[in-house]
């Protein structure tokens, strides 16, 4: 079993408040959850108004399909207008 892990920073520029901030993230991370199948989650920034940090899993038993889903993630929330992506880390760990 493999697990990806990624974690992506985001600035979210047109964000005035917790409010809007949070509705981005929320209907980002349905669209990851629904489009990829993997696990999200806001796992910082929670008091920033422009910006966030998401946390993304996906389990695969093969290493490289792992790997390819949290590149294609990352791809699809580069493309996004409404947040910027500032940073990412990517982990495999292989159990």
């Amino acid at each position: 079993m493999v697990i990806g892990s990624l974690v992506i920073t985001l600035h979210v520029p047109e964000s005035h408040s917790l409010k809007e901030k949070r509705q981005v993230v929320r209907s980002l991370s349905a669209r990851l959850r629904q489009g990829f199948n993997v696990a999200v989650a806001e796992v910082g920034d929670h008091d920033l108004w422009q910006s966030a940090e998401l946390g993304i899993a996906c389990v695969s038993g093969d290493g490289r399909h792992a790997d390819e889903m949290c590149q294609k993630v990352l791809r699809f929330v580069e493309g996004e207008a409404e947040a910027m992506v500032t940073g990412s880390r990517f982990e495999l760990v292989h159990l």
